[in-house]
């Protein structure tokens, strides 16, 4: 369920930055850091966070910004900047997190996305360095804004800018859109609950876990004749290919059958008429690699989904094939989950 009416619980927060009193009780007590990685306790006070490394380390970072209506909107945005960093060879060590938040809001909320995102990054041993939330009148959804920092041996940077060539192989980590699906399941909530039995959607709700792959992409990058590695975001596969491509200067050819879309994605796409190939898929990545078929088994033997879905090659041709259907890969599209928010008007505020 969607809408201001759902926000019942507490009072409405001021608008502008949260109080002390609420910065305590609803974010900081939902805290609990154990990895010890940060510079700095936390606190609102502090206005610069950091971490730690090892002798002959660099810090690398990167920043994810998602809207949306979701309690675990915080999750999937550090699954994203955790995924990224791993595509690059680090690990993340904490996070940084702002929640930009309606100014007809309830304090509620903040705490239950604190929760979520502190429980998120505990399981996955990263430390939240620096958290805060804003009431800011005139916004009509939630923004979360995340930013990653981890740490990386010298000389291991895998870089993504022209590092692929012709004449290789493209890997697919894990299946498409289930970040997508899950989060097109809370914005329409009402809806998919109608249409689907409850075990459904707890068997979707069970894969959550899968959009965090930091040690399945580290996996990847380390097996070796590795060229490039890219997390399947905004805009899908389809978006990521085309920026494989458009990033070193050359073609490919992919086979859409082969590209791994679960069950209950599929069901959900097909109810709000997404295209699951421009959805957004947190966990899953690409993998360009000369040896396509040999990093899929061993990663097939870990456990972890991969199949080689086609090639790169000279020029800039890059095509979809589909069995005997050949089309040309466009460029990229908006994503599905911001098409049908645009589309459907979804309400500003989801229930507490």
């Amino acid at each position: 369920m969607t809408g201001k009416k759902q926000e019942r619980k507490g009072k409405r927060m001021e608008p502008g930055r949260a109080s002390q009193t609420v910065y305590r009780r609803s974010i900081l007590k939902q805290l609990h850091n154990d990895t010890h990685a940060a510079l700095f306790p936390l606190g609102q006070e502090e206005s610069c966070y950091g971490i730690s490394c090892k002798e002959k380390e660099q810090i690398l970072s990167c920043s994810v910004s998602l809207f949306g209506n979701e309690k675990d909107l915080c999750v999937f945005a550090i699954a994203q900047a955790a995924n990224h960093l791993a595509a690059k060879g680090a690990v993340a060590r904490g996070v940084s997190i702002q929640i930009l938040l309606p100014d007809f809001a309830f304090e509620s909320r903040v705490k239950a996305m604190y929760q979520a995102a502190s429980a998120a990054a505990s399981a996955h041993e990263i430390e939240i360095l620096k958290a805060d939330a804003q009431f800011i009148p005139g916004l009509h959804t939630t923004i979360v804004s995340v930013s990653a920092l981890g740490c990386v041996e010298q000389g291991v940077i895998l870089r993504q800018s022209r590092m692929a060539q012709p004449g290789e192989d493209i890997v697919l980590l894990k299946k498409i859109a289930l970040e997508g699906a899950l989060r097109v399941r809370r914005a329409k909530e009402e809806e998919a609950a109608a249409r689907f039995a409850p075990f459904f959607l707890e068997r979707l709700e069970a894969q959550k876990e899968q959009i965090f792959s930091m040690r399945e992409i580290r996996a990847a990058a380390s097996a070796g004749s590795v060229s490039a590695l890219h997390q399947i975001v905004d805009g899908g596969i389809l978006a990521a290919l085309w920026d494989i491509a458009e990033s070193a200067g050359i073609g490919l050819t992919v086979d859409l059958r082969k590209i791994a879309v679960g069950q209950e994605t599929i069901e959900v796409c097909e109810l709000f008429h997404l295209n699951p190939y421009q959805l957004t898929s947190a966990g899953s990545a690409l993998v360009i690699t000369k040896k396509g078929e040999e990093l899929a088994d061993t990663m097939i033997r870990e456990g972890v989904p991969a199949v080689v879905i086609g090639h790169t090659q000279k020029g800039k041709e890059r095509l979809v094939m589909n069995g005997d259907d050949k089309r040309c890969l466009n460029r990229p599209a908006p994503d599905a989950f911001v098409h049908l928010w645009a589309q459907e008007n979804i309400s500003n505020a989801a229930e507490d």
